[in-house]
């Protein structure tokens, strides 16, 4: 599965066409190879290193939301155990 994050800008360097980004504590520098007219500030979509496209901020906060829940989901689902199998002889004897 494919999943681009979205994350924003707090620096450009318009010489190089990229951009460090931020989500969360996390820093990356990214390329802006695909986006025209981005600033710092901006939220962007992130996939493999590109910049996809500038989104709001509401969108982006609503994207890391559910990226969120997913894994929350996750984790409720390691609590679930795993069903055991059972050995049994004849006459339904363990």
């Amino acid at each position: 599965m494919c999943l681009a994050i979205p994350a924003r800008i707090t620096s450009i360097d318009v010489a190089a066409d990229t951009a460090k980004v931020a989500l969360g504590s996390v820093g990356k520098e990214i390329s802006l190879a695909l986006i025209e007219d981005a600033a710092v500030g901006d939220y962007v979509l992130i996939h493999v290193g590109y910049a996809l496209n500038k989104i709001s901020e509401e969108e982006a906060q609503r994207t890391l939301e559910m990226i969120a829940q997913m894994g929350l989901l996750a984790d409720e689902q390691e609590l679930v155990p795993e069903p055991t199998s059972t050995v049994t002889g004849p006459g339904g004897q363990r």
